[in-house]
Formats: structure tokens, sequence, C-alpha cells
């Protein structure tokens, strides 16, 4: 089962994850891709270590995600991946500018070869206005892309509003 959370700045996404993981049975790992940029950031962190359980594996990787995903998944795994859209900023702002549009490509056919369940969590960013300068343009249309993209090849799709889940898609086995 491969699942998207996709909502808002603090509405409630990573935390559904985390409750879709505490339901399941076998090993769960979290990829996460933040880093600790300033102290903003180091709270947020800190409150999504505090929050998981102390059996749960945590691989922290900001750019490789599907060579991390690869070796980490296995059939009796659930991997939450959070999350994307930090992915996409570490790769947007890496000194390699190629780098972006090849670790999405990386990403997007290994899915269907991954084993066990997986659960990406995003920001929904393309909700508000149109932004000003170039560098959040491409961030923006860059991350809706990989939505629609990502949204295709997944079995269900959740849209978090105000810590409710909105099912958009939801194909059962």
């Amino acid at each position: 089962m491969k699942t998207l959370v996709l909502g808002g700045v603090r509405s409630g996404k990573s935390r559904y994850a985390e409750s879709l993981a505490r339901e399941a049975v076998g090993p769960i790992t979290v990829v996460a891709t933040g880093t600790v940029g300033d102290e903003e950031m180091a709270a947020r962190i800190a409150a999504h270590r505090a929050r998981r359980p102390a059996h749960w594996t945590v691989i922290e990787e900001p750019l490789y995600l599907s060579g991390a995903l690869s070796r980490v998944s296995n059939p009796d795994s659930l991997i939450i991946i959070d999350c994307l859209t930090l992915w996409l900023s570490n790769l947007l702002c890496h000194v390699d500018s190629r780098l972006l549009d090849a670790e999405v490509e990386r990403l997007l056919p290994a899915l269907p070869d991954l084993p066990g369940s997986h659960i990406f969590v995003a920001n929904e960013v393309g909700l508000g206005i149109i932004p000003i300068n170039a560098l959040a343009r491409r961030f923006a249309d860059t991350t809706g892309i990989l939505h629609q993209r990502l949204a295709a090849a997944c079995d269900r799709v959740v849209l978090m509003i105000a810590g409710l889940p909105l099912t958009l898609k939801s194909e059962r086995y």
C-alpha cells in the first residue's frame, strides 16, 4: 500500500501518518528529510522525534530518497517519508542544479517495485497566490507536478484539513 498524505502547514499530516503506522504490524521506519537550519526548524524536528515511539527506526536522508527507500523497504515494513516538501527544498537549493530533476526521476519509477507499505507526507503549497519570484514559482510548480504524479501512483491519497483526514483516493487490494 502506498499512501500520500497532503495538507497545509500544521494541518496534522505527520500525526495522521504516525497514527496509521501505529496500527501497522511489523517494523516502522521513518525517513526524515528535514535538516536543522535554524532554531525554529530544530524545535520542529525535536517535536517530531519526541512523538515517535522509541522502537521506530529513523533514517535521515535529505537528498537521495529513492536510494534510502531501496535500502530499507521490505515486504513486512511500513515506511513514513516525512516530508517530500523538505526533500524538494533541499534539492532545489543544492549546488548541483541537476540533482532535483534526477532524484525525482529516480523516485517515481522505483515506487511500484518497492516492497512493503509507504506513507509519503507532503505540504500542499498550490492553494495560495502565485509566488512573486522565480525560485518560489519553480518550487510550487515542481511540488504540484510531483504531487500529481505521486497521487496517480499511490493507492490512497488523503488531504488533511484542520487535523481531519479527507480521503481523495482509496484503492484497496
